[in-house]
């Protein structure tokens, strides 16, 4: 057999493109864990196994990819999508299985970004003779598992702030009524943003005027090949930092995982109630961020209003910024999209790079990355 090569050929980033579209199968369901895929080619490049990671506690993507191939993994090379662990978890490691399987190589498109374990799956393989190739495709990978990525380096999750506007600017009437200024198919969008988060995050002045499920609706959303039987709920977390909200509100009667996150001193601290200190009259939004992150969330969906939302941005706690607007004007006595304290600077506004722009229905939706962001 030709000696291994331990540099990208044009094959590997074809096969790596393919494992990264199989780690895409698991988007809604890895949660707390990241999206992997893998691919495996025999000792002349033919496919002979695959999968993908479906959720924590199940096999891991090389796991299903070497039952596949069987014996016809030997001497061959494994695709992976993210470093292969070295760890025994709930699994055996994935690096002493490729190992044991006979591959004779394996390229990975990003090393683990947790720093403690971070290349330990590779060193495992390079010291068993396993020629190791890392970096195909990183970018690709690391946007896929953003979340995972930053919880692992930071301690917080990746938090993308939701928002429904007019044409003006407009979140809702002077009056309150907001229901509907976007469209169905807005909604479905946002629907399927809900289900690949991990938590969802609302504050008590919504929880309170508009009794939120903040649930996935499966009917609505409608999936493409969800890979469970049933949709897996994110954890809701409504913070209601003086702990007045009632009890019977939908968040807190419906069956499903909520988290209430209030002041110190303003609630016991328990599985379902979390308490943080006070950063004037708030709660200290980078500790709530902290504690979520702890509690093993990486991708934050928030849905709140102004206050809240114009809070994470002064805290300098938001990642993104997704703006579904309406052909709709509701006027200047119309509430606001955020609330923020008054600006004298043009610079000390907050800074946004558009990263998608389409059309959905009748509506526009616009992506941003928020800028200087130091978290």
């Amino acid at each position: 057999m030709a000696a291994t090569q331990d540099f990208p050929t044009a094959l590997d980033y074809q096969w790596m493109a393919e494992a990264l579209r199989l780690a895409k199968n698991g988007e809604y369901t890895t949660t707390p864990n990241p999206r992997v895929g893998c691919v495996i080619t025999d000792a002349n490049h033919k496919k002979v196994g695959q999968g993908f990671h479906v959720q924590a506690g199940s096999p891991h993507a090389e796991v299903h990819a070497l039952r596949e191939a069987g014996s016809s993994a030997k001497g061959g090379t494994a695709y992976v999508t993210l470093e292969p662990c070295s760890h025994y978890g709930r699994t055996p490691p994935c690096a002493e299985a490729l190992i044991t399987a006979g591959i004779a190589r394996v390229v990975v498109a990003m090393t683990d970004p947790n720093p403690q374990v971070s290349g330990r799956g590779l060193t495992l393989l390079r010291e068993a003779g396993v020629t190791v190739v890392s970096g195909v495709l990183e970018q690709q990978a690391m946007a896929l598992n953003r979340g995972f990525v930053k919880r692992m380096l930071t301690g917080k999750p990746w938090v993308t702030v939701k928002l429904g506007i007019s044409l003006d600017g407009k979140i809702a009437l002077a009056n309150g009524q907001s229901q509907w200024i976007t469209s169905a198919a807005a909604r479905r969008d946002v629907q399927r943003h809900r289900a690949r988060s991990c938590a969802i995050l609302t504050g008590s002045g919504t929880a309170r005027a508009d009794n939120p499920s903040l649930l996935v609706r499966e009917n609505e959303a409608k999936l493409p090949a969800y890979p469970l039987a049933t949709i897996r709920q994110p954890l809701r977390v409504v913070i209601d930092s003086k702990n007045q909200l009632d009890s019977n509100l939908s968040l807190f009667t419906d069956g499903h995982k909520t988290l209430k996150v209030c002041a110190q001193g303003r609630g016991p601290d328990t599985e379902r109630t979390a308490a943080v200190s006070l950063q004037g009259e708030r709660v200290n939004l980078s500790e709530v961020m902290t504690l979520l992150g702890e509690r093993q969330i990486n991708d934050l969906w928030v849905e709140a209003g102004p206050g809240l939302a114009g809070a994470l941005f002064r805290a300098d706690e938001v990642d993104e910024l997704i703006v579904y607007q309406a052909p709709k004007l509701l006027g200047d006595k119309a509430q606001s999209m955020l609330i923020f304290d008054e600006f004298t600077r043009l610079s000390d506004t907050p800074a946004l790079q558009l990263t998608d722009l389409r059309q959905i229905g009748p509506d526009i939706k616009m992506t941003y990355r928020v800028g200087n962001n130091t978290n």
